[in-house]
Parts: structure tokens; sequence; C-alpha cells
């Protein structure tokens, strides 16, 4: 006979609440002008994805390219 392992419920898991990060976002950008955004989203074209990454890379320092980005 089988028997599932029990998972143990942390007791504070009530209190947690799960956040739409893109709601995150907007207000974070509405609120503050706090712009959070990967160089690859799908909602930028090439130029702007290519403006994002060279922000990135001036602010931040440049990143080693993995060679699944090109």
């Amino acid at each position: 006979m089988k028997i599932p392992p029990s998972r143990y419920r942390c007791p504070l898991g009530k209190y947690q609440h799960h956040s739409d990060l893109d709601a995150v976002k907007e207000t974070g950008w509405r609120e503050q002008h706090i712009l959070v955004i990967s160089e690859n989203d799908e909602r930028l074209d090439f130029v702007e994805r290519e403006i994002i990454r060279r922000i990135g890379n001036r602010l931040y320092g440049s990143l080693p390219r993995s060679k699944s980005h090109g």
C-alpha cells in the first residue's frame, strides 16, 4: 500500500499573498516612475530591447552573454 507523503504546511502561509507582478510593475511606474523590464520582453521590438540592454550595461555593467542570447 502506497501512502503519499504528507506535505508540511507552514503556519505562516496563510499570511502570504501573491501579487500580480505586472500589476506591481505598473504601480511602480505610475507612482514612482520606476521601470522594471527584461531586455527579453516580447512586447519590445529589437531597437527597444537594445536600448534597455545598453542602459542596463551603462548603469550596472555588462553581463557575460550566454550562447542563447546570440
